[in-house]
């Protein structure tokens, strides 16, 4: 069996892309949830487990759902192969293989392209792991998105992950203030954006601020908003010794302080 454990606004969609393809998927969540392939009952999900998809939020929850209060290590007698698509420290994702055993492949596989992205079925994936095991993972991740870059060894896809979500952070933190900006200059919206789109401002939200369903939010520790100030802490965990990190810190701090924007 194929588990998604976080079934939330990314791995759900992943799920139902799964199942939609004819896969014998399951989903897992500790939080209860609407779709009827999800249980929040770890022993209707472990036992037949073969192949995991981790959509969790972070690292506390990755433990949680692997080694403490789930313990798949310990409840997931068939597993051999796990993909990690949450995004988290490339330091943490590398020390993973020395906690889970050696007979479990172990795939960072994390994504980029919002809920959007995961609903159309074209997430885009930077994978971490050996050509041979990328090469027999890609049909199962075909059925959720459409595009995928083999960065390297295992931890190489976190590591471009969290270097794209820095500049996605930074792509948010000055469009919102463009934005806020042009609006208190009395521009309007729509011209501005169709401006940007074609012009050398050309940035991932501006181009979806429609569309990016948490465009236009404010921060909040459990929204989407709040997982990209997370994501830029996982980048700065991964700095080089003695890269200068006042400016990712500054756009992480802008980015913390988003009100709603309407």
């Amino acid at each position: 069996m194929i588990g998604v454990a976080g079934c939330g606004r990314m791995g759900g969609p992943m799920l139902q892309a799964l199942c939609d393809a004819g896969a014998r998927a399951q989903g897992f969540d500790i939080a209860k949830s609407d779709m009827p392939q999800v249980t929040d009952n770890i022993m209707a999900f472990a036992p037949r487990l073969e192949t995991l998809f981790s959509v969790v939020r972070d690292e506390t929850e990755t433990n949680a759902l692997l080694f403490d209060t789930q313990n798949l290590m310990g409840t997931a007698p068939n597993l051999r192969r796990i993909f990690i698509c949450s995004t988290l420290s490339p330091r943490y994702v590398r020390g993973l293989r020395d906690r889970v055993p050696e007979h479990i492949t172990l795939i960072d596989a994390p994504m980029s392209g919002a809920r959007i992205a995961a609903q159309n079925r074209s997430l885009s994936f930077m994978l971490g792991g050996t050509r041979d095991d990328i090469d027999e993972a890609l049909p199962l991740l075909a059925f959720m998105g459409q595009h995928f870059h083999h960065m390297g060894a295992y931890g190489a896809g976190m590591q471009a992950k969290v270097l794209n979500n820095l500049l996605a952070a930074s792509h948010t933190a000055m469009t919102r203030l463009v934005l806020d900006w042009a609006a208190d200059a009395g521009l309007d919206q729509t011209a501005l954006l169709n401006l940007i789109e074609t012009s050398s401002g050309q940035n991932w939200l501006a181009s979806g601020f429609d569309s990016i369903e948490f465009a236009r939010d404010g921060y909040a520790p459990d929204n989407s908003i709040g997982i990209l100030v997370k994501d830029v802490a996982a980048a700065l965990d991964a700095a080089p010794d003695g890269a200068d990190t006042a400016l990712p810190k500054q756009v992480q701090a802008t980015v913390r302080a988003l009100k709603p924007y309407r």
